[in-house]
């Protein structure tokens, strides 16, 4: 039986017809799967471009563009070759189970880089801060220098580089002082007992109205807030625009060093008495 089997493959292979017969199957299965590949690229590059356009016409983020472009691409892509090796009776169930496996493998070994990169998309969709925001975020502080799809990078106050992974930043809480067009800046004045309120009040309500760059005059406050221990504190709440804070809040507090002394005002600090009795 076995002799039989060989001898009848034997003759197949020396079987002109029989080989012409494999050429031609195999043959035009090959060219239909260049052809998937070649027309499959084709359709790809225009759908891309069709993306492209759209999201320009639609004034996308422009690095949450290129990324979307770039996924949508390689996606089509990977189903183009998967179609071209089913024309060539390629078993596609077992290679899918196989790239899955290896899609589970490499997402484990990758965690924290997939958690960065789904933190960088979800940033680039809901857009908490943007290039040039001021932010405070996992104990930094800074200004946005840069986003991508796995960091952001951050210029501090005193000029260094920080980088953040976007998971983190995605998922942790976040403080963005450049969403809004004006802030409050809030001071704590002390007074010594026995120093004239109203004259204390009068001095500050005089700094308010010669720094032009406090605003909202209706929405500013000053207010006795506490008989402390050894001062009478006052507080003081000033809007002005978010570019103007820092410039708002060191000039109110030279103004108040250098210029209470004049009104008779003293700015008291921490002390104690001490009494001795001789017997």
């Amino acid at each position: 039986m076995e002799e039989n089997t060989t001898q009848s493959t034997e003759s197949s292979f020396t079987n002109p017809d029989w080989i012409l017969e494999k050429i031609v199957e195999y043959g035009t299965s090959l060219l239909f799967a260049v052809a998937v590949i070649v027309i499959g690229f084709w359709i790809v590059k225009r759908i891309n471009n069709l993306v492209r356009r759209t999201f320009e016409k639609k004034d996308f983020d422009p690095s949450l563009e290129t990324f979307l472009a770039s996924t949508i691409a390689i996606t089509l892509r990977i189903l183009v070759i998967i179609t071209a090796l089913s024309q060539l009776g390629i078993e596609m169930t077992s290679f899918v189970a196989l790239l899955g496996a290896a899609g589970l493998a490499i997402g484990m070994a990758f965690s924290g880089t997939l958690s960065n990169l789904a933190g960088g998309v979800m940033i680039l969709f809901f857009k908490p801060y943007r290039v040039g925001d001021f932010i405070e975020a996992q104990g930094e502080k800074g200004t946005v220098k840069e986003l991508r799809i796995f960091n952001t990078i951050l210029i501090t106050l005193d000029n260094k580089t920080v980088i953040i992974p976007n998971g983190p930043l995605a998922n942790g809480n976040m403080i963005n002082y450049s969403t809004q067009t004006k802030r409050r800046v809030d001071f704590a004045v002390g007074i010594a007992y026995g120093d004239d309120y109203d004259t204390a009040k009068n001095t500050l309500l005089e700094f308010v109205k010669d720094d032009p760059r406090i605003i909202d005059a209706e929405d500013n406050f000053i207010g006795l807030v506490e008989l402390a221990d050894s001062s009478v504190k006052i507080t003081l709440r000033v809007w002005c625009k978010t570019e103007d804070y820092w410039a708002v809040f060191f000039n109110m507090n030279e103004r108040i060093y250098k210029e209470f002394s004049s009104k008779g005002l003293n700015i008291p600090f921490p002390q104690m008495d001490v009494h001795v009795h001789n017997n």
